[in-house]
């Protein structure tokens, strides 16, 4: 009599005392993971970032077609559909869902408490409202945070650097962001002690880019520091290609923007998160619960420059602060 394969695994965890569990089931699918993304489809792939989550995946010995289904949303920017693109993610049955920006995350949370959720950046994920702790998130939201507000003194030493002889900047943030108020309370005080003046320009929506470096050519300042945003991160290239045909020195929390022709970055590989992210995903289709599974920090920050950039618009970098980089695009 033929017996099945099925039988013969469950028969031989029965002799060995193995649970069930470990064994293959004779039921087993593709999961479905939902991919909730604040900009394009081509933002997200030029970015690289929808790649670096799926090169986790395989990492983790995931390959998509196989162990795994992708439901991916793309946003395009516009926060007025997230709510509705959330529903659709939960109607479509996902196991989990990895969430790509801030305002993302709170839709989410609001739009479930149950589905799993693994977020990829989140300046400050308890202040914010999404975890009690970050070594015990308690909900179903755990994942990735991305920096904190501290590190915007930074960006104002790094331009210093640059820039010696610094002395006004314009900075480009978003009132919408909750930790753009922090960030700029720290790039004040930073400046304050180096005895540079900051204006500060609201940019709530691509369309007020355009009006905010119309501001910045009028008061030809000595540089512009863009903290990080979704709105901006959409727009990397037009941003860069603005700051180059005013020839100004510029600083992003991000390395997306030198990569686009924007002169220089320090921070988190957000690149990496995404990579990581797919560790969280992993575990979590195997049966651990977001709740216990701790929040990671970034554990390296990466000065980034475009040389190329600097040349072009006349500013020489000094070698100490070439030597420091980790990366100098040329």
């Amino acid at each position: 009599m033929a017996v099945s394969r099925r039988r013969l695994l469950v028969l031989g965890a029965l002799l060995t005392g193995a649970p069930l569990a470990a064994w293959p089931q004779a039921d087993s699918r593709p999961r479905r993971i939902g991919f909730f993304y604040f900009g394009s489809r081509q933002s997200a792939t030029e970015t690289g970032r929808y790649a670096a989550f799926l090169q986790g995946m395989r990492e983790a010995g995931y390959g998509e077609g196989k162990q795994f289904v992708v439901e991916a949303r793309f946003a395009d920017g516009d926060g007025g559909r997230y709510a509705a693109m959330a529903a659709e993610l939960l109607r479509s049955k996902v196991d989990v869902i990895v969430s790509t920006s801030t305002s993302m995350h709170r839709v989410m949370q609001q739009a479930t408490s149950t589905v799993p959720i693994v977020i990829t950046v989140s300046p400050d994920p308890v202040k914010e409202g999404l975890a009690a702790s970050l070594s015990h998130p308690g909900g179903n939201i755990t994942g990735m945070a991305s920096s904190n507000a501290e590190l915007s003194r930074k960006y104002l030493e790094m331009l210093l650097d640059a820039l010696p002889s610094l002395s006004r900047i314009y900075v480009l943030f978003t009132t919408t962001n909750r930790t753009h108020a922090d960030q700029l309370k720290n790039v004040r005080a930073a400046a304050a002690k180096a005895g540079v003046t900051v204006q500060a320009l609201d940019v709530p929506k691509e369309r007020d880019i355009d009006g905010a470096f119309a501001d910045i050519a009028r008061a030809r300042p000595d540089a512009a520091l863009i903290l990080a945003d979704s709105v901006f991160i959409q727009h990397t290239h037009k941003l860069a290609a603005l700051a180059l045909k005013q020839r100004l020195p510029t600083m992003y929390g991000i390395s997306e923007f030198p990569e686009a022709g924007g002169l220089m970055s320090y921070g988190p590989d957000i690149r990496d998160n995404y990579r990581r992210a797919a560790r969280y995903v992993v575990q979590i289709l195997k049966g651990a619960k977001p709740a216990d599974l701790p929040i990671e920090q970034p554990s390296k920050f990466e000065l980034v420059i475009n040389l190329k950039t600097a040349k072009a618009i006349g500013v020489e970098i000094p070698k100490s602060m070439l030597f420091r980089a980790d990366r100098v695009i040329e």
